[in-house]
Parts: structure tokens; sequence; C-alpha cells
């Protein structure tokens, strides 16, 4: 038995321990205790809680929220394809919203990198277009009666 301590899960997955422990509280991870596993004293894990942990970290970084994560773990004892799919599209959909924005935002700002080396007089174009947005932001929380 590959027997790993909560540390060492954690380590393999390059997470804190505090996030395993999360893990465990939201019911994403099982909570194994000693007399599960025949060891005595210490928590142990195994190769499948080490390939949950990775999964809920991959399905992390894809966006996922932890709710979703639940949703696809249970999906996953119940073989929902469907419903996994439509979970993975809506994904997609978001950050394909996502990164439209970002694109946008990339575009504004290369404009104002260039704006700003056209000349060396005035405001600073990149400062004073943020500052704009900044007041624009601030108008609208407090409009004038």
């Amino acid at each position: 038995m590959n027997a790993m301590t909560i540390s060492q899960l954690a380590r393999s997955a390059e997470v804190g321990v505090e996030t395993v422990r999360y893990y465990q509280r939201r019911g994403l991870l099982p909570d194994p205790r000693p007399h599960r596993t025949g060891l005595r004293g210490t928590r142990h894990y195994g190769p499948d809680e080490a390939r949950r942990l990775r999964f809920i970290r991959s399905a992390q970084a894809a966006g996922f929220t932890l709710e979703e994560i639940a949703e696809l773990l249970r999906l996953d004892s119940t073989g929902d394809r469907p419903r996994a799919r439509e979970l993975a599209r809506g994904r997609i959909a978001a950050l394909d919203e996502r990164i439209a924005e970002l694109r946008k935002a990339r575009r504004s700002l290369a404009r104002l990198a260039e704006e700003c080396t056209a000349g060396e007089n005035g405001p600073c174009p990149i400062i004073a277009s943020f500052e704009g947005s900044a007041e624009r932001c601030r108008s609208r929380e407090h409009p004038t009666p």
C-alpha cells in the first residue's frame, strides 16, 4: 500500500494541507480515518485520493467552481455523460467570453502604449485613460442628483 500522509498528499498536488482539509470539509475529498486504512494515528491517503485531488485542481484551472466540481464528481459515479458535457460546454462558453474580453483589453492597451510612444509632452495616455476609467466607475457608484 502506498499510503501518504496529508502533507505528502498535498505536496503531490502542489497545494497546502489546509486546502486538502478544506476540500474534505466540502465533501470533495474523503476524510480517511486511521481505522479505515489499518494504520494507527496519522490519517493516510492512497492513489485514488491523489488522483481526485489532481482532478479538482485541474478542473479549477479550467474555471469550474467547487460546486460544479462536486457535481462532476457525482456525475462520474453515475455515468451521466450528457450532463457532464453540458457543464463542459457551459465552461467553454464562459471561457470564450472571457477570452473575448481579454482580447479587447489587450487591443485597448496596445493602442494606449502606441499613443504613449507617439509624444513626450502632456499626460501619459495610459495613466490618463485609467484615471478616466476610475472616474467613470466612481460616478456610476455615486451619481449626482
